[in-house]
């Protein structure tokens, strides 16, 4: 007799439902459906729980399944969800590095703007002391002529 239908039976001969079984074994009604139609097999903690709440050994509960089976389909999961979380923090990468990025090109943005300005001041400063006739550079100079002549 396969795991399922022995399973199927025990849960039967005790006259429990799904629901009741996964309340005593801490699952869901829907793992129970799951191990009883032969999709899934309990995890080697809930097979011990399983033996000890039916009063049997695990040689009696879980002869006839096919251990090497359980074993590459345990293995397979784990692969899935080691590549599935490997690339969750890939995308966590790749996301902290764009955002770094971004704020670094800010951040030169500003400075270069910055000096820029600078810069800008520094000639037209350089030039007023070149130039101090000309109102080109400093329109200050020439309001102030035009506010003296005024007086």
């Amino acid at each position: 007799m396969k795991f399922n239908e022995k399973l199927l039976k025990l849960r039967k001969e005790k006259g429990l439902s799904q629901e009741e079984l996964g309340m005593e074994m801490q699952v869901s009604r829907q793992t129970i459906s799951k191990w009883e139609a032969g999709q899934s097999y309990p995890d080697f903690t809930r097979l011990v729980m399983l033996s000890d709440f039916f009063d049997m050994t695990l040689d009696e509960l879980v002869k006839d399944i096919d251990v090497q089976e359980v074993r590459e389909n345990s293995f397979m999961n784990e692969k899935v969800d080691s590549i599935y979380r490997v690339s969750q923090n890939v995308d966590s990468v790749l996301q902290n590095n764009a955002l770094r990025g971004f704020i670094k090109g800010v951040k030169w943005f500003l400075v270069g703007s910055l000096i820029l300005i600078c810069l800008i001041m520094i000639v037209s400063l350089i030039l007023h002391f070149i130039y101090p006739e000309s109102d080109t550079f400093w329109r200050a100079g020439s309001l102030r002529q035009d506010w003296n002549y005024g007086l």
